[in-house]
């Protein structure tokens, strides 16, 4: 008697043209855009790299190394372009840049950016055929301590660029509870093992007791999360302070322009000293000219309104510091701070590009025609504003991104007996990128940054996301996009350390090296 059977996923991505797997691989990486802000459906993510995953382990020992490499890379491809396709609008809109060279400067970004995913994949299946490492660990342990720390070195090498690092996509899940433990890498490996479990379902290979430990496992991480959420780590310190967040939509086209110069710094000073309050604060960039432009008695001004009511204010503008010495600054006046002086903080977290200029790339800055394009970088480790009983700790735009230097921040000041931040502020300016999910996805990253050192943050932007995040990371209060206004609300300071606080992306780490140890001599040369 002849039976037939029906091929197994496996066997099916085993037998598909090269052509086919990019395909589907190209369509699974873009599908991840959904999972973030702000469409907020993560289960599309666990999906779209449980897909990549079953590829990758159904390939045969056989496999020639370009095929895991592109089938990686392309997937990866198709996530950077679909989460920041937006950066063709600051090039050419706002940039001068003709629309096919910026949509060929987003393509050669998304491929560079392709290349950790590329290689992931590669490694991936280098290791697990080099080791003979079976299917189940190979999928379950290989694979997501490879996927994130992949994502980890594209957060920090060559400067970094950490946009929609997988975990983002989990401020919302259920494992967001992990966030104040091990950060948004903790949650691209718990991301990864939970893509992982799907993968060995679709593939269907792997025996029993695997199968009914993943998914024992994957309940339990899902368990834990959710109770975490319910764990205080921090706690209210203070009294409450009163804010004014700044929102002037002020247009990119007109910003920089001389004739719309002087309406700005009209508009922005009106704002600040409108009303008394505890703090006030202006986006980045606010006053478009750098402080040696500005008019004579423009800071005095404001100074005198903050000596007068009792307000502390925080200016955004470009500090001048000497010939060629520029800086992204915040500068704040207010009763805590000492008669003639003011507080600063610089922005050390540079943008390539937006400002400062990587070697050999003076060209294209001038192509985009930004002014001002190379700041100086000041120092990690600042110290945060005083306001009343509050300690503000300030971050610059793209410095939002990058979780383990703000935690650095905090710890550094905590260990350091110096007065340590209470509230996170953020000031940005998105114009540049027009109305687009950037503002949505800017904002899911900033919430990240609450959920891991428990502390709230104010935001104050030139045309969204203007918002208040309490410590559970849910926006209490907000601007809407691209409406010139003020947002007046409350926020209570937190005090005390996270996890996350205390060690920054070394428990993610260490979890994921663990993995990738597991794997490598647990079941080196074993049978399934």
């Amino acid at each position: 008697m002849t039976v037939k059977t029906e091929l197994g996923i496996g066997q099916k991505l085993r037998q598909l043209s090269l052509p086919k797997t990019l395909l589907l691989s190209l369509a699974a990486g873009s599908s991840a855009v959904f999972s973030f802000a702000p469409f907020y459906v993560w289960p599309v993510q666990v999906v779209s790299m449980a897909l990549l995953f079953a590829m990758l382990l159904s390939l045969p020992d056989n496999t020639e190394k370009k095929r895991p490499f592109l089938t990686g890379a392309v997937f990866g491809f198709g996530w950077m372009l679909t989460t920041i396709a937006w950066l063709v609008i600051a090039m050419s809109r706002y940039g001068g840049m003709p629309l096919v060279l910026a949509v060929l400067a987003l393509v050669v970004l998304c491929a560079f950016l392709a290349l950790y995913a590329g290689l992931a994949a590669l490694l991936i299946h280098q290791i697990r055929h080099r080791f003979r490492i079976p299917l189940a660990p190979a999928l379950l342990l290989l694979t997501p301590a490879v996927w994130m720390l992949s994502e980890w070195l594209r957060g920090w090498l060559l400067t970094g660029f950490p946009w929609a690092i997988s975990g983002y996509a989990h401020s919302q899940s259920v494992f967001a509870g992990f966030a104040p433990v091990a950060g948004v890498y903790g949650l691209s490996l718990i991301a990864a093992f939970a893509a992982a479990v799907l993968a060995l379902f679709l593939i269907g290979d792997a025996p029993a007791r695997w199968r009914q430990g993943a998914v024992a496992a994957l309940c339990v991480l899902s368990v834990a999360g959710s109770a975490l959420r319910h764990q205080h780590w921090t706690q209210a310190s203070g009294q409450p302070l009163q804010v004014r967040l700044l929102q002037g939509n002020v247009d990119q086209t007109i910003k920089f322009d001389q004739q719309h110069v002087n309406d700005s710094l009209a508009l922005y000073h009106q704002m600040a000293t409108a009303k008394a309050t505890d703090l006030v604060a202006m986006p980045e960039t606010a006053l478009p000219v750098l402080s040696s432009m500005l008019p004579p008695d423009y800071l005095s001004s404001v100074r005198q309104f903050s000596e007068r009511s009792g307000t502390a204010v925080l200016l955004g503008l470009g500090m001048h510091d000497g010939p060629q010495k520029y800086a992204n600054s915040l500068i704040g006046y207010g009763p805590a701070i000492a008669a003639n002086s003011y507080y600063r903080y610089d922005k050390h977290h540079l943008l390539p590009f937006g400002e400062f200029v990587p070697a050999g790339f003076g060209w294209f800055v001038k192509m985009m025609q930004i002014p001002i394009g190379d700041f100086t970088g000041a120092g990690e480790l600042q110290m945060a504003m005083p306001v009343k009983d509050q300690w503000i700790m300030p971050n610059i735009c793209y410095e939002s991104l990058f979780g383990e230097e703000i935690a650095n921040q905090i710890r550094h000041q905590i260990q350091s007996g110096v007065p340590a931040a209470t509230i996170l502020l953020n000031a940005s300016n998105l114009a540049w990128y027009g109305d687009s999910i950037a503002m949505p996805q800017h904002l899911q990253f900033a919430q990240m940054r609450v959920l891991e050192t428990g502390r709230p943050m104010i935001s104050t932007t030139n045309t969204g996301a203007t918002v208040a995040i309490s410590t559970d990371g849910k926006v209490y209060a907000q601007l809407p996009y691209l409406k010139q206004g003020v947002l007046e609300t409350s926020v209570q300071g937190y005090s005390g350390a996270t996890p996350y606080i205390r060690f920054g992306n070394l428990l993610a780490l260490f979890a994921g090296l663990l993995m990738l140890a597991a794997a490598l001599l647990m079941f080196r040369n074993k049978e399934e």
